[in-house]
């Protein structure tokens, strides 16, 4: 079971990368803070100082179709926000 599902970039996470050194993974729901340290630590090379987690609620969609209104719920999902040490730093971007 991966416990990084995958890295969330988005405009405000680009930028607390950029200035705070802390960076978003949309992780396991399961998955506690130590599994999710170490799991950054393996996957990029890197000393992790601080992990907060959230639990992103579940939301209601509709959508209007041709045959009539749909509507539906998304699923809610965990997010990690990992703050690294000061030099460290993840360059999502490189191997594209």
């Amino acid at each position: 079971m991966a416990i990084i599902i995958k890295p969330i970039v988005t405009e405000k996470m680009t930028q607390q990368g950029e200035k705070l050194n802390r960076y978003g993974f949309r992780v396991e729901k399961t998955a506690n803070k130590i599994e999710i340290k170490k799991a950054v630590e393996a996957m990029y090379n890197v000393t992790v100082t601080d992990v907060n987690t959230i639990i992103a609620p579940s939301k209601d969609k509709s959508r209007w179709t041709r045959s009539g209104m749909i509507s539906g719920r998304s699923n809610s999902y965990k997010k990690a926000i990992v703050t690294l040490k000061e030099g460290d730093q993840i360059d999502f971007y490189s191997n594209i």
